[in-house]
C-alpha cells in the first residue's frame, strides 16, 4: 500500500513538473562512437561536454552523490549491453562494467564520478577498437601487439620485436606502420603511457616501481617520457586524480 501511495505521488509530481528523459541514456552519437571503437570522436564528445552525469537525474537516493552513483551503475550496465554487439565478449564487457561500478562506490565527489564515467567510456571504446583491428591485422603484427602489452618491461625496440617474431627489421617496421598507422616506437610509448596513467590512478605503486615495471632505466627517464607524452609529471598526474583513486596512500606521494 505504501508503495502505491508513493507511486501515485511521484506520478503526480512528474505530471506537474514535466517529465524529463533520463540523462543516463547517453546520446546516440556517444554510443555510436563507443560501439564503433572511434576513440578520437569519443574524445571530442567528452571535451564538448556530451558525456556528463547530471544533477537532474531521477531521484534514486536523497543523497546527491549516492544518487549519481546509482545512475553510474546503470550507465555501466547499458555500455556493457551495447558493447556485446560490437564483438566484446559477455564476460569481458560485464567485467569492465563491474570494475568501474566498484570504483564508483569509492568516489568521494560528483566530480570523481564524472572522471570515472569518461574513463569508462574510453576503456570500452579502446577495447572494441582493438577487437575490430584483430580482423585486419596480420598474425605477425598481432603477435607483436600481444607481446607489447604482455611484457612492457621486455626489449620492445624494433630489433627486439623483429627477433621475437623472426622477421627482418626493416620488413617488420614497414609492415607495422602499414597495418597500425603508427611506428613501433610510438605504439610502444603509447602503450606504456596508457598503462602508467592507470597505475598512477588506480594503484599504490611508487613512481620507481612503475618506471621499473615499464622498462625504464631510471625513474627520471620515466618522468621525462611521461611529461613529454602527457604534458605533466607523474606526480602532478597522480595528485590530479587522487580523489578518484582514494585508496592511494599519502606516503606514496612525493
Amino acid at each position: 500500500m505504501k508503495i502505491r501511495i508513493e507511486l501515485n505521488r511521484q506520478l503526480y509530481l512528474q505530471k506537474v513538473h514535466g517529465y524529463k528523459k533520463e540523462s543516463y541514456y547517453l546520446r546516440d552519437s556517444v554510443f555510436e562512437a563507443i560501439t564503433s571503437g572511434d576513440i578520437e570522436k569519443l574524445k571530442i564528445l567528452i571535451s564538448s561536454g556530451m558525456i556528463k552525469l547530471s544533477t537532474e537525474m531521477r531521484v534514486l537516493s536523497e543523497n546527491q552523490l549516492n544518487n549519481m552513483k546509482y545512475h553510474f551503475v546503470i550507465i555501466a550496465t547499458l555500455l556493457a549491453e551495447s558493447s556485446l554487439g560490437s564483438g566484446l565478449g559477455h564476460d569481458e564487457a560485464y567485467m569492465i562494467a563491474d570494475i568501474y561500478s566498484q570504483k564508483s562506490d569509492k568516489a568521494a565527489t560528483c566530480e570523481d564520478l564524472q572522471v570515472l564515467l569518461e574513463d569508462m567510456c574510453l576503456d570500452f571504446a579502446k577495447r572494441i577498437c582493438e577487437i575490430k583491428k584483430d580482423d585486419i591485422i596480420s598474425i605477425h603484427i598481432r603477435k607483436c601487439i600481444d607481446h607489447i602489452y604482455e611484457d612492457l618491461n621486455a626489449d620492445l625496440s624494433t630489433k627486439g620485436l623483429a627477433d621475437f617474431t623472426k622477421l627482418n627489421v626493416s620488413y617488420l617496421s614497414k609492415l607495422f606502420k602499414q597495418e597500425t598507422g603508427r611506428t613501433i616506437k610510438s605504439y610502444v610509448t603509447a602503450a606504456k603511457m596508457d598503462t602508467a596513467q592507470n597505475l598512477l590512478k588506480y594503484s599504490n605503486l611508487s613512481y620507481f616501481e612503475i618506471s621499473a615495471s615499464l622498462g625504464y632505466s631510471s625513474q627520471s627517464a620515466f618522468t621525462y617520457a611521461f611529461r613529454k607524452f602527457t604534458g605533466i609529471t607523474p606526480k602532478k598526474y597522480r595528485e590530479k586524480n587522487y580523489e578518484v583513486n582514494n585508496y592511494i596512500e599519502d606516503n606514496n606521494l612525493f
